[in-house]
C-alpha cells in the first residue's frame, strides 16, 4: 500500500521511477534474482541507496545503536521510527520501504494496527516489520494486513526479545529450536506476511526455509541462499565501532561511500555475499 505523503511526494517530485512492490519482490524470487536491502535513517542515505538499485530501503530500530548509542534497540520509540521512516521517505522514489515497529509498540492487536498506520501515514513506510511469529503475533499480522497495510516479518535473533534470547547469539542450532522457527515462518506467511527477514540462524535452516516459502526471505547473517540480504549501512562502511561476522566493511575496497554501496550491490547480485565467513552453521 503507498501511502498518499508518498503518492505526494513522487507527484511533486515529477518521478516516472517504478517503485518497488511485493509483487514485483514475489516475480524476483520465482526469477532466482536477488533482492538487495540495506538500512537507512535519513534522506541522504536513503539517496545514495535508491541511486545504487538497493531494493528495500529497511528504516530499521537499529538506529537506537548506530545512531543514539544506546547498547541495545528497546529504547527507540514510535515518534523515533515515525521521524527517520519520514526523512528516509523524502530521499527514496525507487526503492520500497520498511519500517520497523519498535519495542512494546505492538503489545495488543488494536495498538499494532493503530501504530502500523502510523508508520504508514505519518512516516510515509510502504510495509512496516513486526518481530516473532508467536500466536499473538501471527493474529496481529492477520489484523494488520485485512487493512491492507503489507507486513514484513521477522524471525531468528530478533532484537526487541534479547533478554530471552540470552543476547546476541545464533539461533535454531538445536533441532528443537530450527522446528520451532520453521513453524514460525510457515505461520506468519499463513498469517499474511508478504516478507520475512531471517537474522543469525544457520544457513542450511534459512536455505530449507527460503525454498519452503512462497514469499521472499530476506536474510543478515542467514546464508547466501536466502531470496535477499539486509546489512547495517553503518557496518558496511566500517563506522559502526564493531565489525559483526555477518557483515563486510565494502568501502574497505572502495574510494567513496557511493561505490561502496554499489559493491555491496554488485556482490550479494552475484551471490558473492555472504561469503562462507558470513555465515553460521
Amino acid at each position: 500500500m503507498l501511502s498518499k505523503n508518498r503518492q505526494t511526494l513522487f507527484q511533486s517530485k515529477g518521478s516516472r521511477v517504478t517503485k518497488i512492490s511485493t509483487a514485483r519482490l514475489d516475480e524476483m524470487k520465482v526469477a532466482g534474482e536477488k533482492i538487495v536491502s540495506l538500512t537507512a535513517y535519513d534522506a541522504s542515505f536513503a539517496t545514495v541507496l535508491d541511486e545504487a538499485g538497493v531494493e528495500v530501503i529497511l528504516v530499521g530500530d537499529s538506529l537506537g545503536m548506530v545512531l543514539h548509542g544506546e547498547d541495545s534497540t528497546l529504547k527507540v520509540t514510535m515518534e523515533d521510527m515515525i521521524y527517520h521512516t519520514r526523512q528516509v521517505a523524502k530521499g527514496s522514489e525507487r526503492a520500497m520501504i520498511i519500517g520497523d515497529m519498535p519495542h512494546k509498540s505492538y503489545l495488543d492487536p488494536e495498538q499494532a494496527l493503530t501504530n502500523a498506520r502510523r508508520l504508514i501515514e505519518e512516516g510515509g513506510a510502504d510495509v512496516i516489520k513486526l518481530e516473532r511469529g508467536d500466536s499473538s503475533i501471527c493474529e496481529m499480522i492477520r489484523n494488520i494486513v485485512t487493512h491492507n497495510i503489507p507486513v514484513c516479518a521477522h524471525l531468528g535473533l530478533t532484537p526487541q526479545s534479547l533478554e530471552e534470547l540470552g543476547g546476541y547469539k545464533v539461533q535454531g542450532r538445536d533441532p528443537a529450536a530450527a522446528k520451532q522457527i520453521k513453524h514460525d515462518a510457515i505461520a506468519v506467511q499463513e498469517s499474511g506476511a508478504t516478507i520475512l527477514v531471517l537474522e543469525c540462524i544457520p544457513s542450511a535452516l534459512a536455505a530449507n526455509i527460503t525454498a519452503e516459502l512462497q514469499i521472499p526471505v530476506i536474510g543478515i547473517g542467514a546464508g547466501v541462499d536466502c531470496d535477499g540480504q539486509v546489512l547495517v549501512l553503518y557496518d558496511i562502511l566500517g563506522i559502526s565501532g564493531r565489525q559483526p561476522k555477518l557483515s563486510k566493511n565494502f568501502l574497505e575496497e572502495s574510494s567513496s561511500i557511493q561505490d561502496a554501496v554499489k559493491l555491496y550491490v554488485t556482490a550479494v547480485k552475484s551471490g558473492d555475499f555472504p561469503a562462507a565467513e558470513h555465515q553460521f552453521s
